[in-house]
Parts: structure tokens; sequence; C-alpha cells
């Protein structure tokens, strides 16, 4: 289910300055007059990918593809609260002040005459030191700097681009040094520094792209890469996994080259990654998406996939139960998947002594084993090989009963045992640590006929286990929250059946690997949550609910679809509609 996350520090100070600040690099065509320069031609790219991959170096660590698609910038304004539209046009405009006011160019009459459907933006990685000498151990991550940024700019209209280009060389109207002029692979290159610092480099490629770069090096590489077909075309996979996830009109596409860009990140921890955490890693290749505007919010298609030169292969255990069927229709939170004890293989396999994991392994099976006296890999999750969810279900029940209605959500735990004996073994020892070191009383009762085990303080009831269909496990825990009455008997009206969750939740793939479902309004509003992000209350008013689908497009690829439902903005038309 989960996804594979890599934790990458990609700010470069001072580069903002540079995107969209095309206003002065274009000036540099002015000096060539209107002549483009031709290359070799190389294979033609599927429009289904970003415009100028064919020209990004193959080792750059991250993409990202705009759309100049005016309607689908003003469709945004349809979305969010009034809070959210004022930080949105507040960095909007720092944006536009910052890349291009600054300078004295406008977007709208400099730039989107010419320019064609889409921008790309990409960070490239580090030179590589050359190698030295001698051989070195080698201790998994060589400390790298100096990112550099390039953009492609396609050029739909060479004749308003050669108008405005001649404008804006004018003394009176460019605010650019001197431009200096180079030639690099037969390409002629010009070359001025700006207010930042940085040495911008542009060039005009075969007549169909402005190629901009913050350094002089980065544009040989980039052009190197164009010339000798090295570019991001050429990464195994790419071609074949990004296609998967086109969609027409997409308002922004991103590339994540997941190995690269977790050695830069690694670059600068302290300790380096164990050597398996490292190769497991290296093991994937990219990580891929689409994000689309809809009515009713934003759809985002993702996949990420394997080097398909290396050993490792992907497990499937696709769902056999419908964990959604299981849980009430209001339930507020929901995350299931196909296979408990590979997942968390699969966590371990890339966060054990990692310090870049936000929940160590080690320290979670040491806490769990002074609290409990069990070892967790071999007491549970040994027999957890089976479909599982972990859900937040309110005690609100459809009664309206006041007592219920202040009591807060409980936590429900359901998995499926591949040996129930072995699972009846370890919760038992688990009743009677809970009685005898943490003093709980431990109560047998029954629930619609059907055996419970209830785990009690002088509070009341805060946790309780029992079996679904002889083969499920759960465990409900919320102080004297009547959640159990939710579950057992199998609820008639379930999640799967909700309005918000069929609406919400991606049903695109026949099969799935996990789903994650979460009613943003309410949940909200009866949990504290963690403030993860500035401003955070602001975009989660702005937000009704989120769904994600998983599943396996093969052995060496996930897809990934998510949608996020938003609240319209007041006094706004859906006037695209």
């Amino acid at each position: 289910m989960a996804l594979p996350v890599v934790s990458v520090a990609m700010k470069k100070k001072n580069k903002p300055s540079l995107l969209l600040s095309v206003g002065s690099a274009v000036v540099l065509i002015a000096g060539g007059a209107v002549g483009y320069w031709l290359l070799t031609q190389g294979k033609p790219l599927s429009r289904d990918l970003p415009v100028g991959v064919n020209i990004i170096p193959q080792d750059a660590l991250f993409t990202v593809s705009l759309t100049t698609d005016s309607k689908q910038w003003k469709k945004i304004e349809n979305f969010g609260t009034k809070d959210t539209q004022t930080e949105i046009n507040k960095y909007l405009s720092q944006l536009r002040d910052r890349l291009l006011t600054s300078n004295g160019y406008s977007y709208e009459k400099d730039i989107q005459p010419w320019v064609g459907k889409e921008i790309t933006v990409a960070l490239l990685a580090p030179e590589k030191p050359k190698p030295k000498s001698k051989p070195v151990a080698d201790k998994g991550i060589t400390k790298i700097s100096g990112q550099s940024l390039a953009i492609v700019l396609p050029i739909k209209d060479q004749k308003k681009a050669s108008e405005i280009f001649a404008k804006l060389s004018k003394p009176e109207v460019s605010k650019a040094e001197e431009w200096k002029q180079r030639t690099y692979e037969g390409i002629s290159i010009k070359e001025t520094e700006v207010k930042s610092g940085d040495k911008l480099s542009v060039a005009a490629l075969n007549g169909k792209y402005l190629l901009i770069t913050d350094s002089a090096k980065a544009m040989e590489r980039s052009i190197d890469a164009y010339v000798q077909e090295t570019s991001l075309v050429k990464t195994p996979g790419f071609t074949s996994y990004f296609p998967k996830i086109a969609s027409y009109n997409p308002f922004v596409r991103f590339y994540l080259n997941v190995p690269g860009s977790a050695e830069i990140a690694a670059a600068s921890l302290k300790n380096p990654f164990p050597k398996p955490v490292l190769n497991k890693i290296r093991s994937n290749q990219g990580l891929a998406g689409t994000i689309i505007l809809e009515d009713k919010g934003m759809r985002l298609k993702g996949v990420s996939w394997l080097n398909p030169n290396r050993r490792r292969r992907l497990q499937n255990d696709k769902s056999n139960i419908n964990m959604p069927t299981r849980v009430p229709s209001d339930t507020m939170v929901m995350l299931s998947g196909s296979n408990l004890k590979r997942s968390w293989g699969n966590y371990i396999s890339t966060s054990e002594k990692n310090s870049l994991s936000p929940i160590a392994p080690e320290k979670l099976r040491s806490e769990f084993k002074s609290w409990t006296e069990l070892d967790l890999d071999k007491d549970l999750l040994s027999w957890m090989n089976g479909d599982f969810s972990f859900s937040v279900i309110p005690a609100k029940s459809s009664t309206g009963n006041q007592e219920e209605q202040q009591e807060r959500p409980a936590f429900v735990f359901m998995v499926k045992a591949s040996d129930r004996n072995k699972a009846e073994t370890s919760l038992q020892q688990l009743d009677t640590i809970m009685k005898e070191k943490l003093q709980f009383k431990i109560q047998e009762a029954k629930e619609a006929n059907q055996p419970i085990i209830n785990w009690v303080r002088p509070v009341g009831v805060v946790a309780t286990r029992g079996w679904l269909d002889d083969d499920i496990a759960f465990l409900s825990v919320g102080v004297n929250a009547p959640v159990i009455k939710k579950i057992i008997p199998k609820p008639n009206q379930t999640l799967l059946s909700s309005d918000l969750f069929r609406k919400t939740v991606p049903q695109e793939f026949n099969s799935s690997n996990g789903k994650f479902f979460i009613d943003v309004e309410t949940t909200s509003k009866q949990l504290p949550l963690a403030s993860l992000f500035p401003n955070q209350k602001i975009w989660l008013d702005a937000t009704k609910s989120i769904g994600v689908t998983t599943a396996m497009e093969d052995q060496l690829s996930t897809r990934y679809d998510v949608f996020v439902s938003l609240q319209k903005s007041s006094g706004k038309d859906s006037e695209s509609k």
C-alpha cells in the first residue's frame, strides 16, 4: 500500500529567480536574429511524455512540467475557501513579482504569445567528482553538491517569438547585463550573470525549444543529452511507464529519480545508510505522476517502478477480502492492504537503522517487547499475512443517543489470520499480560450472540477483541465507545456503499493491493490532528475527502490513483466545466 517514500532536500538558494525569468533569458535570441539551429534528429517522442524530456539529462533528480493553459489556472479559482484563495493569490503574486515584474517583463505580454502548451523545469544532479587514482572502499554515498536547474520552453509561434525577442533586446526595455556568446557542439549559446549571482545560459534547439540553465556546465550537459540521445527518455522504464498515467490536458506532470535523490539526501547524513537499505533504494528507478483538474477536485495518477536491470521483483498480494464492507458507512478513516506481514517486511528493508525513517522499526519492536513481553514479529506478525485494515469509526450511532454522541471515535484494527490457532494463542498471551502487568480486567462477553473479550478499566471498556467469520481477528480501542455494535453483526450500511467513499476512492483498478480513505471534514472536527505543514487548517478547511487506491501493474511497477475532493469556492461558477 505504501508508497515508496524518500525524503529529499531539493531547494537551492536563489534558484526561484531563474524560473520563468525568461524575459531576461530570451534577449539572447534577438542577438542572433530570427535564425534557429538544427540539431541531429532523434527519434520522435510519444505525445504521452512531458515536453522537453529528450533534452533533460538522464541523471536529473526531479522534473515538473506545468501547463500554460490559462483556463486550467483559472479553474483553480473554483476550489477552496476565501482563505485558501488568499494564500494561493499571495504566492502567485510573489512568484510573478520575483520572476518577471522586477525584471521589467510580463508573462501575458512577453511569454504567453509564443510559448507552447507545457513548460518543464528540471533539477539536475550535481556532477560526480572525478575518480581518484587509488581505489577507496565503497561507503555507499559520495558527498556531492551543486545542483543546477534547467528549463525547457517549447516555441509555439516562431514569428511571434522573434518579434518579442527583438523588442526585449532594446536597451530601454531589457534589464539584462552584458550577454556573451559562445558555441558548443555547433549550437550557439548566450550567457549573462543575473542578480542572484547565477550565470544564465540560453540556447534555441532545433527551432522548437528554448533551453535555459543556471550554469554553463548544465547547459553543456543538457545539449549532450539532446545530441547524444542520453536524456531521460533513455532511463530504464521511463517511456514504458510514463504513458500509463497519460491524460488529456494534464495540469502538472512530474518525475522523481528515486535512487539519485536518495543519495543526495543521504549525503548530508552523519551516519550513511546501511548497505542493505541503500541497495534496496537503488533497486527503485522512478516515481512519476500526472495531476488532473476535475469538476469536484484534483486527481493524481501515479506509477513507481523498479530498475529492470536489477534482480528485485515485486510480489503481488491482491486483496481477496473487501475491508470497506466490514466497517460502517460513517467510518472517518480507513487504510487497508493485502498482506500486513509482507508490508512490514518491506518497510523494515528500507527503514531499519535509517535515520530518515519516520518510525524506527527497531524502536517499535523494543517498545512493544517492553510493554507486552511479546515479540512483535514472531508472536503477532507471523500469522498476519492476509488482508488488513486500520479504521477510525465515530461512536455516535444512528439512534442519536446523547451519551453516544459525546464519545470519542474508536480505532479498529482487522486482519485475516493465516493460522487461527497460533493467533489465538498469541492473543490469549496478550490478555494475560494486560491483566497481570497493566491491571486490566479481562471480561468475556457476547455481542449479537458472538463471543468477544473486553479489556476493562475503572473508566469502562477500553478495548474489545474477537473474531469475524472465523479467520478475521479484530481489536477495537476506545474508552467505553460503543463501536463494537457497528461491526458486529456485519453492518448493512457499509463504507463501500457510502456515497462519499464511492465518489472519493478511485475504482479504476479491477483488483487492488490497498486503499486509503479519509473524510477530512469530519475527522478534522473530531480528532486532534498533528501539524504537518504551515497553515494546515486553512488547507484542511478547503478539503472534503481524500481517496487512494494502489495496484500492482506487473512485477516491476505499482500504480497509484489519488483523488482529493475539494470545497467549491463561494461565489465562483464552474465556468471551466
